[in-house]
């Protein structure tokens, strides 16, 4: 429909004296032309900003969770990438460990060995002129992936004998660590010492605690 401006200077005056407040939705086919046409543009502003409101924001939340998505997976694509890239480097230093592993367990004792390595720490405290007061083993102690085998020593000399037995144990070909020193002197012995001690050997757990070998 097209006005002509005498005809839109009209409508004007008409929507102009419109009473607001008695304006009834019943009676909306007598209203001004202008005031029809003004109202349909604001029902559909209403209905489109409705519109919009809902169908964006529902897009605007999944598109919040694709970036916070977007985000996760680059950094875990980033923490990959450094991985990858040091995996090289981490399987060479592997390698070498388990190299470094092996020759460590060839100088653990076997089970059969351990008397005959209670025999050598004997010899050496002999090979020394010690006095021998006890050497003998205590109950093995599990661990998770070895099994601790203590000695208890007890025996006497001069200095220099004691330090030749203690470097003697300590150059074993099988691994012997050495604990809870008490070293004491002798009453009317001339200088005479008594060593008392804990040595440790390992055997290698085949097995975890617990488990059937």
């Amino acid at each position: 429909m097209r006005f002509s401006r005498e005809g839109l200077a009209k409508e004007w005056r008409q929507l102009k004296r419109v009473d607001w407040q008695g304006l009834e939705f019943r009676e909306a086919g007598s209203w001004p032309v202008l005031l029809k046409a003004l109202s349909c543009a604001l029902v559909l502003t209403v209905a489109f900003t409705a519109m919009c409101w809902f169908v964006v924001n529902k897009h605007s939340n999944a598109l919040d969770d694709a970036q916070e998505e977007e985000q996760q997976l680059l950094e875990a694509f980033e923490q990959k990438s450094i991985k990858a890239a040091y995996l090289p480097r981490m399987e060479k230093q592997m390698n070498m460990l388990n190299e470094q592993m092996k020759d460590v367990r060839k100088m653990l004792p076997t089970t059969v060995e351990i008397p005959s390595l209670l025999d050598s720490i004997n010899d050496a405290a002999v090979e020394n002129h010690l006095k021998t007061d006890h050497i003998r083993s205590q109950p093995a102690v599990d661990n998770e992936y070895y099994i601790e085998h203590p000695f208890a020593i007890q025996v006497r000399g001069s200095y220099h004998q004691i330090a030749g037995f203690v470097a003697e144990m300590a150059a074993l070909p099988r691994i012997v660590t050495q604990h809870d020193f008490t070293l004491e002197p002798l009453e009317h012995s001339g200088g005479l010492l008594s060593l008392s001690m804990q040595a440790r050997t390992y055997s290698y757990q085949e097995t975890t605690p617990g488990e059937q070998p």
